[in-house]
């Protein structure tokens, strides 16, 4: 390899491993599920969507108690069924008109939280009600999208593919959810395949980061074999 390359791939690693510590810290702290502490305090419709009580839920419903109430970090009712997985509470709560859209204090909806936790079957849920797979969310303006690309959900990936969520939404980072799954990416089985569903899908390998480094350079300077093979694949279509 030409001294020119190897500088220019050493700096390349130097900067990615930066940029990735900072974003894991920063995502770490980013979306925050209700402690034990506050769900013991809930009451009414938090109470019940977080235990899961749909008897409680439909009876709250029908007195006119508001649906979309928030607790101290602006998460509804929806928003607590969805962090504690209660899918029944999710159905019961759609039904009487909860918003299903709604971004709470951190601006995530209920569709990023259960793409951020992995939740196929929640995630599911969400979207056979209603729920966008389109919403610009998070304090990164990104989407669930590139929320499961980045963590490796390709279960959630090939969900939210398929309920049309923007391949190329671009966040405040830069990043798409393809550069996601190669920069904050291990390079593991799990974010090749979900490198393998967003370019089968039609994602662009031209979209580059802030520097200007396409998705196949990065995958290039990461070592990440496979993913350069895939990307070297779909550059020959």
């Amino acid at each position: 390899m030409n001294p020119p390359l190897t500088r220019y791939i050493r700096e390349l690693l130097r900067a990615t491993t930066l940029v990735l510590s900072v974003a894991v810290q920063w995502g770490a702290q980013a979306q925050v599920a209700p402690s034990a502490v506050e769900a013991a305090r809930y009451t009414s419709l938090h109470a019940a969507a977080f235990r899961g009580d749909v008897v409680q839920l439909q009876r709250l419903a029908a007195t006119g108690a508001d649906l979309n109430a928030t607790d101290g970090h602006g998460r509804t009712p929806l928003h607590v069924a969805t962090f504690a997985q209660q899918r029944d509470a999710i159905r019961v709560l759609a039904k009487a008109g909860a918003a299903l859209d709604r971004l709470e204090n951190d601006r995530y909806d209920a569709v990023t939280i259960a793409a951020v936790a992995g939740d196929d079957a929640t995630l599911k849920t969400l979207l056979q009600l209603g729920a966008s797979a389109r919403q610009t969310t998070s304090r990164y303006e990104g989407t669930a999208l590139i929320a499961a690309a980045h963590l490796g959900h390709v279960g959630v990936v090939r969900q939210l593919i398929k309920a049309g969520a923007p391949l190329d939404h671009v966040n405040n980072l830069h990043w798409t959810a393809l550069i996601e799954s190669i920069v904050l990416g291990d390079g593991g089985e799990r974010h090749q395949a979900t490198l393998v569903a967003l370019v089968d899908a039609g994602a662009s390998l031209q979209l580059t980061d802030r520097e200007g480094r396409t998705p196949l350079q990065l995958a290039q300077a990461r070592g990440f074999t496979a993913m350069v093979k895939k990307l070297e694949l779909g550059q020959g279509r």
